[in-house]
């Protein structure tokens, strides 16, 4: 790939991770808007059966309710995340690369709109949470897509993908190629030179027979 390819593929990389994070962002809107307007907070509403349900819950905390009343901290620490995210996007290359960072800035992005927009106070807003799926915390749309992103980079980086789409495996055989390259060169020259003393000396011997021949 050529630099003008390179240089091309980036911006439609970020447009993607982009494009990936506006939908969850709106996904997570959309479906809150929709628990406020037809929950109450408390209200449960079985999906299947009890064990799945919509249920209306204001979470001060991080994801899945924990570390509750620290609200600040964490929009702190999201905000921060959606900008390294920005920033570390221009990078990319890979489309896996693109939606994975592209579903965990959304998901992000769309637990801020709740603490910057929903409190008396920006940034001390309360995250509206509302799928219940068993013992488990209730979530939202937005907790989830961070949850896939994380397991997405996990997977994305066991199996060895660059964030230019390259992989680690091709890297290092190049490492070794360029590496063996000049060893191979002195081996080369090594035998060339066996080669040139082991003719001399084969005229030489040759040489002196010829010379005993004459003499005789």
């Amino acid at each position: 790939m050529t630099t003008t390819d390179n240089t091309v593929a980036r911006p439609r990389r970020y447009v993607l991770l982009l494009l990936v994070a506006l939908a969850a962002i709106v996904a997570d809107f959309l479906t809150k808007e929709w628990v406020l307007a037809v929950f109450s907070q408390g209200e449960r509403l079985d999906v299947i059966g009890s064990f799945v349900q919509f249920t209306l819950v204001y979470n001060t905390g991080a994801a899945f309710s924990l570390g509750t009343g620290y609200t600040w901290v964490f929009t702190a620490i999201a905000t921060i995340v959606v900008l390294a995210i920005a920033y570390i996007g221009w990078r990319v290359r890979s489309v896996w690369w693109g939606v994975t960072l592209g579903l965990m800035m959304g998901g992000a992005a769309g637990n801020l709109v709740d603490r910057y927009f929903r409190g008396e106070t920006p940034g001390t807003g309360a995250v509206v949470d509302f799928i219940s799926v068993g013992t488990f915390p209730v979530f939202n749309i937005a907790d989830s897509c961070v949850v896939v992103g994380a397991c997405l980079v996990v997977a994305l980086t066991f199996k060895g993908l660059n964030l230019d789409g390259t992989m680690v495996a091709d890297e290092t055989a190049d490492e070794d190629t360029e590496s063996a390259g000049p060893a191979e060169t002195g081996d080369g020259g090594d035998t060339g030179a066996t080669g040139g003393t082991a003719g001399q000396d084969s005229a030489e011997n040759d040489g002196g027979e010829n010379d005993k021949g004459k003499g005789a």
